[in-house]
C-alpha cells in the first residue's frame, strides 16, 4: 500500500509540473494584436524598396505575349517576281498628288521582295552568294527562283486556334505558316476575309497544349496620351515589344492607289515596323484594343518614324460580323 501511494504522488506531482509549464507558456505568448493600416502601409513600403517590380507595360506585354503569333506567307516564284520588279513603285507615295497633301501611310508587313531576305538574315540585295566560287563558264543554269514570303504577326483570339491578322499579311500567299509562343510551327488556312476592312481570321491545324486566347477589351476606354503596347513580329524579329502612348483617335487612311480607305483607326507612338502588321495594340490592362495595320512613313525604307495607326477591336469585331471567336 505504501509502495502504491508513493506511485501515486509522484504521478501526480508530474502532472503538476506539467500543467504548471503549459500554462507559463500560455501566459508568457505575446497578446495577439489586430493589423492596421499603417502596418499594412509598412509593408508594402518595404516590399517596394527592396523588390524590383516589372512596369506596367511589362505586365500588359506579358499577359498577351502567349497569344501572339508570327504568320509567314509564302508567295509562289512568279508572284514573287511580280511584287519585286528592279525598281518597285514607292507604296507610300501616291504617282500623283497634290503639293500640299502628305504622303500616305504604308502598311508594315514586310514584302515578297528580295529586301525580305535581308530582313530574315538571307544574301545582301544584288550580291550573288556563288560568285567568285566557279567559273562563270563552269556553272549550272540558275536555279528556279525560290518561293517568297511575306511576314507578318496575328493574335490567337480562341483556345480553338482562331487568329485575328490583316488581310495583307496573308494576301496572294500559296500557303501560309504559322509560329506560336512555344516555338511549334503549324499551317493554317484563311477562315474568312474582308479586304475591304485589311482584315482575315486564320486557322491553324494544330495548337500548341494550354494555347491561351487573348482577353479582348474596348477602345472606347482610350484617350490621347493612354498608355498602350505594340506587341509583333517586326522584320521576323521577336515576338518584340514596344511602348508608347495613343496619339490620336478617328484617324483616317488611304492607300496611294485608292483602293483602301480604312476610318475610325487609332494613331499610336509605339515603334511599328515591317513585320508588325497583324499585331495586337494592347491596354495596360493586357487587353486587345486594336490591330496593327499601317505606318506613315515618307521613306522608300517603309521604317517607322513615330506614326502609326491600329484598326479598333470594334471595327474589327463588327466588320467580321458573323465571328468565328
Amino acid at each position: 500500500m505504501r509502495r502504491v501511494s508513493i506511485y501515486w504522488w509522484v504521478s501526480a506531482a508530474a502532472a503538476l509540473v506539467f500543467a504548471a509549464g503549459v500554462g507559463a507558456a500560455w501566459l508568457l505568448q505575446p497578446k495577439w494584436r489586430a493589423l492596421t493600416q499603417a502596418d499594412i502601409d509598412a509593408a508594402v513600403l518595404h516590399t517596394l524598396q527592396t523588390k524590383n517590380l516589372p512596369s506596367r507595360t511589362a505586365r500588359a506585354a506579358e499577359a498577351v505575349r502567349e497569344s501572339v503569333v508570327e504568320i509567314r506567307g509564302f508567295v509562289p516564284p512568279e508572284k514573287t517576281a511580280e511584287a519585286a520588279p528592279p525598281r518597285p513603285p514607292r507604296r507610300d507615295l501616291p504617282a500623283k498628288r497634290p503639293k500640299s497633301a502628305p504622303p500616305a501611310p504604308s502598311a508594315p508587313s514586310s514584302p515578297a521582295s528580295p529586301r525580305d531576305e535581308l530582313a530574315t538574315g538571307g544574301p545582301p540585295r544584288g550580291k550573288d552568294p556563288a560568285a567568285g566560287k566557279n567559273p562563270p563558264e563552269a556553272r549550272a543554269t540558275p536555279p528556279a527562283r525560290p518561293e517568297g514570303r511575306q511576314i507578318g504577326s496575328g493574335v490567337v483570339v480562341t483556345e480553338s486556334g482562331m487568329i485575328l491578322t490583316n488581310y495583307h499579311v496573308i494576301a496572294g500567299a500559296r500557303r501560309l505558316e504559322v509560329t506560336f509562343f512555344d516555338g511549334s510551327t503549324s499551317e493554317a488556312s484563311v477562315v474568312q476575309s474582308i479586304p475591304e476592312k485589311d482584315l482575315a481570321i486564320i486557322k491553324a491545324k494544330t495548337i500548341p497544349d494550354d494555347l491561351p486566347a487573348a482577353t479582348l477589351g474596348s477602345s472606347r476606354d482610350l484617350a490621347p496620351g493612354s498608355e498602350v503596347v505594340a506587341v509583333g513580329f517586326p522584320f521576323g524579329i521577336g515576338p518584340s515589344v514596344s511602348a508608347g502612348v495613343v496619339s490620336g483617335l478617328d484617324r483616317e487612311f488611304i492607300s496611294p492607289d485608292n483602293k483602301q480607305n480604312l476610318d475610325k483607326l487609332i494613331q499610336f507612338d509605339a515603334a511599328a515596323n515591317p513585320g508588325n502588321s497583324g499585331g495586337p495594340l494592347v491596354n495596360m490592362n493586357g487587353e486587345v484594343v486594336g490591330i496593327v495595320t499601317a505606318i506613315f512613313s515618307p521613306h522608300e525604307s517603309g521604317t517607322f518614324v513615330g506614326i502609326g495607326f491600329a484598326i479598333t477591336i470594334e471595327s474589327a469585331g463588327s466588320s467580321i460580323g458573323s465571328s468565328p471567336f
